[in-house]
């Protein structure tokens, strides 16, 4: 077999052990939360698009 070849067979009942003494398994759903989330970012859009730009024009003359 070649360097990076596939052998179905080296896949086929492969057993890992992965107990590792601790019986106890995490829930994934313990802690969901259903509702709203909303946020208040105090400016505009424009406001928030002129500070990228500016961001923008910053890196530009750095570079």
């Amino acid at each position: 077999m070649g360097f990076g070849s596939y052998d179905e067979s080296e896949q086929q009942n492969q057993e890992i052990d992965t107990d590792d003494g601790d019986s106890e398994s995490v829930s994934v759903h313990e802690h969901e939360h259903d509702g709203d989330v909303e946020y208040d970012i105090g400016a505009s859009t424009d406001t928030l698009l002129d500070e990228l730009q500016k961001i923008k024009d910053q890196n530009e003359t750095t570079e």
